[in-house]
């Protein structure tokens, strides 16, 4: 769990200490060490003898960075004056960093990449702009940055706006066109919510490349190790109205992985109209993000909503080869949220959409308990069948797409699901609400209302047209009775084939 609150402070105010080095070169904007030559092919021999070899944990910065405040690490922040590339005119990308300390206590090398040679990124204190109650801090010892931050040309000419973040193990995050910072991505995903504990790998080196002039895509590398094993990523980032991620990367395993998780997402949901009647709020939602989106291996299109449980739950929607999956923010109106500060109708959902065979798995969705918005609580990831044994490895290439768009599968979109006591009786309501299109006919008798449950009565449900949204909206009344748990399916059909997404939901006491 993340603390949000946090992070968001922390990509927007955090920098780098800056160490003296010897064999330094001063370049505009950076000061760089000696330099290497560098490739891809490198970095995964690099991976792969790593992985040969005994796990030996990240050096730590010293104590005395890792026990400030949060108020003390928000004091010292980066000029963007001296970010990478900071004064070169050509070049279209500029790269700020973020200090150790707090709970970031293991440092991570940083290097350009230009004409197949690396030199790293060496630090200066004088980078950085602080108040006058930033600690005094000793810099010597096992300084270095936690994380990095690219700027581009994102929206206006010469007005270079934050688009991605790197930072703390393997987390990143991206963002769109018009979007604010929601949910996160990790490089990997080792025993989620299994009860030995969950491992959590680190990028432990970063390279990026020098871009042309001209260029709308940036290339980032990363080194990743845990002491179940390494890896090889390579991001290769396109700016849009919907930024798109193409991941390339090579898995080693030092031990044997049975619990693996593949472009793994991390998100927050607290309340909607589900379970608004939980928290007294005068928001009528808070969430990043709402719903798990999958289209699966035979082209079926599914939408889970996202739930605040009381109690752990884990999900998996068996498949094989799935063709996509990701976590979706359909709520896009400030009224959904009437939230002047966190503007969740801004945050973004992200696609990932495989880029080979990924062969037999589950789509795997965590939902844990939380009762305050500062915490991220949902994870979801493609778990295959398959396991790794100590020397072995796997290539996977996939993208991940951060922007507002939600209309990757087919068929009418769910809008939003409510859900409440019936006031006549001891039944529930749901409402779910699906998106206007011309293939509804203006006749509504003429759809087909398919509603399932495993447990407990259901009623053959109602289909009306909402005026508000010019859609069908589904209500159908269940009586749980003294079951706990019901997983619903629920479809509109028209002429014996599917008009709707597949609404899936698990309802619990």
């Amino acid at each position: 769990m993340l603390r949000r609150d946090f992070l968001t402070g922390m990509f927007a105010l955090a920098t780098a200490p800056h160490l003296a080095a010897a064999n330094t070169t001063d370049l505009p904007g950076a000061n760089l060490g000696d330099a290497t030559a560098f490739d891809g092919g490198w970095l995964h021999a690099k991976a792969q003898a790593l992985a040969s070899r005994t796990y030996a944990p990240p050096k730590r910065v010293p104590e005395a960075w890792t026990s400030i405040s949060y108020d003390d690490y928000v004091s010292i922040w980066f000029n963007e004056r001296h970010a990478a590339w900071a004064e070169d005119r050509e070049t279209p990308l500029k790269i700020d960093f973020f200090a150790p300390g707090l709970y970031f206590p293991h440092p991570v090398q940083v290097s350009l990449v230009e004409n197949g040679m690396a030199r790293p990124v060496l630090f200066n204190l004088d980078a950085f702009d602080k108040t006058d109650t930033f600690p005094n801090l000793p810099v010597g010892g096992e300084l270095g940055f936690s994380g990095l931050r690219l700027r581009a040309e994102t929206e206006q000419p010469d007005i270079f706006q934050e688009f991605a973040v790197f930072q703390g193990a393997s987390y990143f995050r991206a963002i769109g066109r018009g979007n604010i910072y929601g949910l996160s991505a990790r490089g990997l995903a080792l025993n989620t919510a299994e009860p030995k504990g969950e491992e959590f790998p680190d990028f432990r080196a970063f390279w990026v490349e020098r871009p042309a002039p001209d260029a709308k895509t940036f290339t980032v590398h990363a080194l990743l190790d845990s002491p179940s094993c390494t890896g090889a990523y390579h991001f290769d980032i396109s700016l849009g109205e919907t930024l798109t991620m193409d991941v390339r990367c090579e898995v080693f395993a030092r031990d044997r992985m049975e619990h693996i998780g593949i472009a793994p997402l991390t998100s927050m949901f607290q309340f909607d109209d589900t379970n608004r009647h939980r928290f007294s709020d005068f928001r009528p939602a808070v969430h990043d993000n709402d719903g798990l989106l999958i289209l699966n291996g035979t082209g079926e299109t599914i939408w889970r909503p996202l739930a605040n449980p009381k109690t752990l739950q884990i999900s998996a929607f068996r498949d094989n080869n799935p063709r996509g999956f990701g976590l979706m923010q359909r709520a896009r109106e400030f009224g959904d949220f009437a939230d002047l500060e966190a503007l969740y109708h801004r945050r973004p959902g992200v696609w990932i959409t495989p880029r080979a065979d990924w062969g037999s798995g589950a789509v795997t969705l965590v939902e844990i308990p939380t009762d305050k918005e500062i915490y991220d609580n949902i994870v979801c990831y493609w778990r295959p069948d398959a396991t790794l044994g100590p020397g072995e490895t796997v290539s996977l290439s996939y993208s991940l797409s951060w922007g507002t768009r939600d209309d990757y599968g087919a068929g009418l979109a769910v809008l939003n699901t409510a859900m409440g006591d019936s006031p006549f009786d001891d039944g529930i309501i749901v409402a779910i609400d699906f998106a206007p299109d011309a293939a509804v006919p203006q006749d509504l008798d003429k759809v087909e209302k398919l509603i399932r449950a495993n447990a407990g009565e259901i009623s053959g449900g109602v289909l009306q047209r909402n005026p508000e949204t010019g859609g069908p909206r589904l209500a159908f009344k269940f009586f749980p009775g003294t079951t706990t748990l019901i997983e619903f399916r629920a479809q509109l059909r028209l002429a014996g084939k599917p008009l709707s997404e597949v609404w899936l939901y698990r309802w619990t006491a």
